[in-house]
C-alpha cells in the first residue's frame, strides 16, 4: 500500500502518562505498555562539577546501554579537573544506568540514588498539606492565592485599603471570584522597600485575619518574615506561613512553624527587598543556584521539625532577578519539580511584564500576567499568587483543562 502523508505524523509527548495513553490507543497489551512507555520519553539530566574520571565512567556506562553523555572538551584525557555532564537518554536507559552504577565507587552510587530520587520527584503530581484546621489537596487543579496587601507602599496595590474592614470585604470578594487561599501581608517587599516595626505589622494584619476568619471558609496565609507576627497570625486564624526570606531573617521562624504545625512557603531571594535589585544580578547557573538554595532551606526546615509534606517552594520571580531571568525561570519551571514539593509562582503585575509589554500602569499588566500564569501552570506550577482573581481563575481553569484534562 502506498504511504500517504496523512499516515505519518510527529507525536508530541510531554509526560510518561501521555506515552501510556498513546500506547493504549493502538491496543498495546499491558506488559508491552510497561516496557515501552519509558522508552518513549527522552530525558536530559545535568550533573555539575563532576571529576573527569567519574564523567568518563558515566559516559562509558551510558554508551553501553545506547545512551550518551555530553562533557567538556578536555575531559576525556583529564586535561581539565572537572566538567559538567549532560546525561542523554530515554527514561528506560537512564533507569538502567542508575541501577548499573548503584554499587560502584567514586561517588557513582550516590549519583545513581539521586537519579532515582529525581525521577520519583518529577513524577509527583499530587500533594496534601495539613494545616491546624484542614487538609489542602494540591494536584487536581491549580490553586489560586489571592493577594491582600495591607500596606501603604506595596508596588501594585499599596494604600488600597484604608481600614481593616475594607481589606476584609476585598477578601470576601476574592473568595466569591474563586480564590482558594487568601494571603495577607503587612510589609511591602517591593524593590527598595524598608522593613516595618513588629507593632505596625501586627496592627495591619491581625484585624484583617480576624475579620476574614469570621467571613470566609478558605484558608488564610500570613505573608511575613517575622516569627512573632507568624505566631500571632496563626493564633488569630491563619493556617499557612508565607516567608519570602525562606526563614532566614528571623531564626525563630522555623520553631514557630514547627510548633504551629502550619505549611510553609520557602522563597528564593538574594539580599533583602531593600537591596535585592542592586549590584550584579548575574547567576552562573540560574535554575541550578536557586534549586540548590531551596534544597538547603528545605533541609533546614525539615531538621527543625517542619513536616516534609508541608513545604511549598517559590522560585521568587522578581526577587533579585532581571527581566530575562524571570522569563527563563518561567520557561524552565519544570526543573523545580526535582525538589518534590508543590511549586508556587507569583508574577502578578510585576515590572518585568511591563518591561516586555510596555505597560507601566500596574492594572494594564493583567493580560501579560495572564500569559505568565498560563505558562507557569503548563510548566508545573501548583499555586499561582495573583491580584486579579476573577481573570486568573478563568486562565487557570482553561490551562488546567489543557494540561490536566
Amino acid at each position: 500500500m502506498k504511504l500517504c502523508l496523512r499516515d505519518l505524523r510527529y507525536l508530541h509527548l510531554t509526560s510518561p502518562s501521555e506515552a501510556v495513553e498513546e500506547l493504549n490507543k493502538i491496543g498495546v497489551e499491558p506488559h508491552g505498555i510497561k516496557v515501552m512507555a519509558p522508552k518513549m520519553m527522552n530525558v536530559n539530566i545535568l550533573i555539575e562539577g563532576v571529576e573527569c574520571k567519574v564523567a568518563n565512567i558515566i559516559k562509558q556506562e551510558m554508551l553501553s546501554i545506547g545512551g550518551d553523555v555530553a562533557v567538556a572538551r578536555g575531559s576525556v584525557d583529564c586535561s581539565i579537573e572537572r566538567t559538567d555532564a549532560i546525561i542523554i537518554g530515554t527514561i528506560k536507559q537512564i533507569e538502567a544506568f542508575s541501577d548499573k552504577i548503584s554499587s560502584q565507587p567514586f561517588g557513582l552510587s550516590r549519583i545513581g540514588s539521586d537519579i532515582k530520587k529525581l525521577f520519583n520527584n518529577m513524577s509527583k503530581n499530587a500533594f496534601t498539606l495539613r494545616t491546624p484546621k484542614r487538609e489542602i489537596v494540591i494536584g487536581n487543579h491549580t490553586l489560586i492565592m489571592g493577594i491582600i496587601n495591607v500596606t501603604p507602599d506595596s508596588f501594585s496595590d499599596g494604600g488600597s485599603f484604608s481600614t481593616a474592614s475594607e481589606a476584609v470585604e476585598h477578601g470576601v470578594r476574592m473568595v466569591e471570584e474563586g480564590t482558594d487561599v487568601l494571603d495577607v501581608g503587612g510589609e511591602s517587599s517591593r524593590p527598595g522597600s524598608d522593613p516595618v516595626s513588629l507593632e505596625d505589622e501586627l496592627n495591619r494584619v491581625i484585624p484583617v485575619i480576624e475579620g476574614l476568619k469570621k467571613r470566609v471558609a478558605v484558608p488564610i496565609s500570613i505573608d511575613t518574615t517575622k516569627a512573632d507576627v507568624a505566631r500571632i497570625a496563626v493564633e488569630s486564624g491563619a493556617e499557612i506561613i508565607n516567608d519570602i526570606s525562606s526563614m532566614r531573617f528571623d531564626n525563630k521562624m522555623p520553631e514557630v512553624a514547627a510548633d504551629c504545625g502550619t505549611p510553609v512557603i520557602l522563597m528564593h531571594m538574594r539580599g533583602t527587598p531593600k537591596n535585592m535589585q542592586e549590584g550584579d544580578l548575574t547567576y552562573q547557573s540560574l535554575s541550578g543556584e536557586i534549586i540548590e538554595f531551596l534544597r538547603k532551606r528545605i533541609e533546614e526546615a525539615e531538621s527543625c521539625g517542619i513536616d516534609a509534606e508541608n513545604i511549598i517552594i517559590d522560585p521568587g520571580i522578581g526577587f533579585g532577578k532581571t527581566a530575562e531571568d524571570n522569563i527563563r525561570l518561567l520557561k524552565h519551571l519544570k526543573e523545580f519539580k526535582t525538589l518534590g514539593k508543590p511549586i508556587l509562582v507569583g508574577t502578578s503585575r510585576k515590572s518585568f511584564i511591563g518591561k516586555i509589554t510596555g505597560e507601566e500602569i500596574h492594572g494594564m499588566r493583567i493580560p501579560g500576567t495572564a500569559a505568565t500564569v498560563a505558562v507557569a501552570i503548563m510548566n508545573g506550577a501548583n499555586i499561582v499568587r495573583v491580584h486579579d482573581v476573577k481573570t486568573m481563575k478563568h486562565v487557570a481553569v482553561m490551562t488546567d483543562a489543557i494540561v490536566r484534562g
